[in-house]
């Protein structure tokens, strides 16, 4: 394994990922809130009406425009083969699921989209139907969908479970083809199970896992791209059963950082601890680390990068909705632009905007 992969120098001002962070003082000292989405923007959970949260503008011959879009994450593969979020602008539908499942279709409307590097998953001229009930999403795929490349296959499940479940209303996935519940997958065999969700994990590395059956998976983010196109993947991988906490594991996951072949890099330095086993009140976490949590940073700051990383893993966590940080026990933390942490950090709306 590589120790954080250091020679990659990361740093806000290339990638200005402070639209990521809400809360905590990050924005001009403002409190914990959410960051407001731009107002031509609205968010809608699957089975909201057309006609519900649209907004309006005047054009300039004083005729109302309508301008409705919903953010969706859409779980893409990049060049490096990692399935990776990307949030995007979809046109407002009464099926935002449906709709996400159909950009993830080869040469579909999300073909003139993609970021540089990445591609659909779903295999063109592919046709979807999405049925929502008790919280799982039954999926059926036409014939074309058997028409994949067999490496994509556990990418696929992990794509269309994880665009899915970013919905409030879905929490497991069924998959058919024609009608016909899917227990395979259709070109590899892949078992496919009763169910998929999230649990399943994305991404998986099992790199220095010698016995599985001693382990736990736990789901972390770390950095992707290249400098002034970075962006978060998450990584799903197995940690010791001594690890009496999930969040102590992720930690070290972090610290520990990525793979050394897998183009992935993370900003924790290496000798970063925590003091103190973490507290979780409320949904919020506190961590209690180390003074090298600041990195390379004269004075007590430390980069958006890491608290990205951290806020992203962690919220990924049940019952985990804020981060908050001290360092030896004491709150004067500062982002790397000098603003307080004096609030728990929340998870963004959205992951991977492409506002850098």
């Amino acid at each position: 394994m590589s120790k954080n992969k250091k020679a990659v120098v990361v740093t806000a001002a290339t990638l200005a990922t402070t639209v990521f962070l809400s809360g905590c003082g990050l924005f001009g000292g403002e409190e914990k809130k959410k960051i407001d989405p731009p107002q031509d923007v609205t968010f809608m959970e699957d089975g909201e009406k057309l006609d519900e949260n649209v907004t309006t503008d005047v054009d300039q011959d004083g005729k109302e425009a309508v301008e409705a879009s919903v953010q969706t994450e859409l779980y893409l593969i990049d060049k490096n083969g990692y399935v990776v979020s990307q949030t995007m602008a979809l046109p407002k539908t009464e099926s935002v699921a449906k709709q996400a499942l159909e950009h993830l279709v080869a040469n579909g409307p999300v073909q003139e989209m993609l970021p540089n590097g990445f591609r659909a998953v779903l295999p063109a001229d592919t046709q979807v139907t999405v049925n929502i009930k008790d919280g799982t999403a039954t999926v059926d795929f036409s014939k074309e969908f058997a028409t994949y490349q067999k490496e994509d296959e556990k990418r696929i499940l992990q794509a269309v479970t994880w665009t899915l479940t970013q919905f409030d209303t879905i929490d497991n996935v069924k998959l058919q083809m024609n009608g016909t519940p899917l227990e395979a997958m259709p070109v590899n065999g892949t078992p496919i199970g009763e169910e998929l969700s999230r649990a399943d994990g994305i991404n998986v590395d099992h790199t220095d896992v010698v016995d599985i059956t001693n382990t736990k998976a736990v789901t972390v983010y770390y950095i992707g791209g290249e400098e002034g196109e970075y962006y978060y993947v998450p990584v799903t991988r197995r940690v010791s059963n001594e690890f009496k906490d999930n969040i102590t594991a992720i930690v070290n996951e972090l610290v520990e950082g990525p793979a050394y072949a897998s183009n992935l890099i993370s900003d924790f330095q290496s000798d970063v601890k925590l003091l103190d086993t973490p507290k979780i009140e409320d949904g919020k976490v506190t961590l209690n680390f180390n003074e090298s949590i600041y990195g390379s940073f004269e004075e007590k700051m430390v980069s958006e990068h890491l608290l990205n990383s951290l806020v992203l893993s962690l919220t990924e966590q049940p019952g985990v909705e804020s981060v908050a940080l001290t360092v030896k026990g004491e709150a004067d933390v500062l982002t790397e632009k000098g603003d307080k942490l004096s609030e728990p950090v929340t998870r963004p709306e959205k992951v991977n905007t492409g506002s850098f």
